[in-house]
This record gives structure tokens, sequence and C-alpha cells, in this order.
């Protein structure tokens, strides 16, 4: 019940942990330690885990950075580990093809998101139609939503839907947004379509539960949370938080509590070598708007060329520079170099 006696509709959890995750490790987990962490999810009732490379299904490269496993057996490992949880993957055309959906598919996925930038909806037609004809669930998000605004996703949204999705949403990527930002975006896209909408946080600023709420005040049915907020940069919505808050809200998720913080210790103990944390660089990240997988490549470039990791991710953000853009991040150090002799 809510605060006015209604009663709520139940939240479904999406659980990244095994995707999201791989940022905060260079895409290095291991066969155990997917088995591991899936195999408590699976215990803890979560509705669906995700896996896979942080960047989704066929994005392990040079570039990026090259898995420990390659996308067939990761699905493999997980899907025997999920006996009444439903697995599910990611995908961004440009990384992935039809021939990886497909094989996804193959290997017992259930959900296949296809994510976009905010403002090209349009790339995902292709994908989202091939995923209904395999017969599995197709979701649209729309990556670096922060840079559009509410009625322009609604619209990219509910082209989504046009195409097939059967559920459709927003990721934070870069941990930008503060709770009414969220509102108005959920808002809009809630009354522009007709199917579930998602809400995925980072907590760069801090606020990744409280925007999932904002999210599910707002209209969101699906939100997404990691276990210790296992994620890039700062991480992401801390799911046993959670999953304890919208309990005393009174919001049933089906999760278990004392179930999903086993799971948060297995993902503390197996997967991570510390947990994520705020720092500088987090803060920074979230104000200016940029992916939080950059962390890792920024603090590299900084260092080799001898700049401030603070000021080169604040010049990435004023170029609005978005993941796939990796290559940038040398060149706009190099100019900062340059400008400061």
């Amino acid at each position: 019940m809510d605060s006015t006696g209604t009663e709520q509709p139940p939240i479904l959890l999406h659980d990244p942990t095994l995707r999201d995750g791989h940022h905060a490790v260079g895409h290095q987990l291991d066969a155990d330690q997917l088995r591991a962490y899936a195999t408590a999810a699976n215990a803890a009732n979560v509705p669906v885990v995700e896996v896979g490379h942080g960047n989704g299904l066929g994005a392990s490269s040079l570039q990026i950075g090259r898995a420990k496993l390659d996308d067939p057996t990761m699905l493999t490992v997980v899907r025997e580990a999920l006996t009444s949880s439903r697995m599910g993957v990611f995908m961004a055309p440009g990384w992935g093809t039809a021939s990886d959906l497909a094989a996804a598919v193959r290997h017992g996925a259930d959900v296949v998101r296809i994510a976009a930038h905010c403002t090209e909806a349009d790339v995902t037609e292709r994908h989202l139609g091939a995923v209904r004809e395999l017969g599995a669930e197709a979701q649209g998000v729309l990556l670096m939503s922060h840079m559009a605004g509410a009625g322009e996703l609604a619209e990219q949204c509910a082209l989504m839907v046009k195409y097939g999705a059967q559920a459709v949403g927003i990721m934070d990527s870069a941990g930008h947004y503060l709770p009414a930002d969220v509102t108005a975006r959920v808002h809009a896209i809630a009354a522009a379509v007709d199917v579930p909408v998602i809400f995925h946080g980072h907590n760069n600023l801090g606020l990744a539960v409280a925007n999932s709420l904002a999210a599910v005040d707002a209209g969101a049915s699906i939100i997404d949370a990691t276990a210790r907020g296992f994620g890039a940069g700062a991480g992401n919505t801390q799911l046993e938080v959670l999953v304890a808050v919208l309990d005393r809200r009174g919001i049933a998720t089906g999760i278990g509590l004392r179930e999903i913080l086993a799971a948060s210790d297995v993902a503390a103990d197996h997967l991570m070598k510390t947990p994520p944390s705020i720092d500088s660089i987090a803060v920074v990240s979230g104000l200016a708007g940029v992916f939080s997988g950059f962390k890792r490549p920024v603090l590299e470039i900084a260092r080799t060329e001898g700049v401030n990791p603070l000021d080169l991710f604040l010049a990435l953000g004023e170029r609005q520079v978005v993941a796939g853009q990796e290559d940038l991040i040398g060149d706009v150090a190099r100019q900062l170099k340059a400008a400061a002799r």
C-alpha cells in the first residue's frame, strides 16, 4: 500500500550484475564466478539475470576490452544455473549482430534488450523484429538518456514499441540524473506507450536508489539493479537495498530479502576486489554526463599524457562523447596537454 492506502502493482527487478558488473573488472569474470552468482540470484528468485560482456553481445574487442570468456560460454554457464530465473542479454547494434542474437536465444536467452543512443531508436528496428521472430522477449532501451528531453525520449520509445519492443525505457548511463529529471522522463514515456517502462540507474551522484524510486512513482515497472551496486564507475542501483526499500514501501518484487542479501554477499566475495565507491572521478563523470565505463581508460590515458583526469572527463562531457568513442579519449587528452603548454 502507498500513503493513500492504494495497492501498488509489483515491480519486476532486472539484475545485470553479470553484464554491467563486467565493466568493473575489465570483463574478466570466469565461469566459476558467473556460476556462483547466478546460482545465488536464482535462489533469491530474481526474475531476470542478465549476462555478457559489459557492452553486450559481440562487444568483446581490443578497443573496449576482451572478455575472459566468449558469449556462448558465458550464456551456457549461467543458463545451467538458472532453474527458475529467466536469462537476459543486452546488445547494441554495431557491436552485436543478428547472428549474435540468434546464438544467444539458442543458448537459452529469454529476454533480449536492444540498445541505442537516446536519439537513434531507428537503429533498433531490424533487431527488435529479429528477437520477436526468434521467440524471445524483446525490450528496447535508450542509452545516455540525459542527452535528450522527456518529449523526445517518449517519441523514441514509442518508435521502439512500433518496431516490436515489449518493454521500453531509459538508462542513466552517466549517473547524471536527479530524481526530478527521472520523474519527468519516465512519466512522459509511460504516457506515450502501452508496454512496461524500464529504468536503469547509475550511482555517480549517490542517487541511484532515489532515482529508481522516482521512476517507480512515475510509472516504471521494470527496474534494473545489481548486487552491491557492482557496475561501471560508481556502480549501479544497489539491488539488495532497493529490494528492502521497496518492501518497506509495500511494493512486491517476489525476491526474498534474506536470500538477496546472501546473493549480495556472494557477489562481494566472488566477483569484486573492492565494492564500488563514489570517488572524485565518479562525481565528475556524473556531473559531466560521461559514460561511467570510461573511468579505466580515462585514468590510464590521463596518466600517460600527464593531464588531470577530472579535466579530461569535463572536456569529454563538453564534446558529448558516448560509449563506442573511446578512441577520442586520447585525442582530447592530447588537446588538453597542448593547450596547457
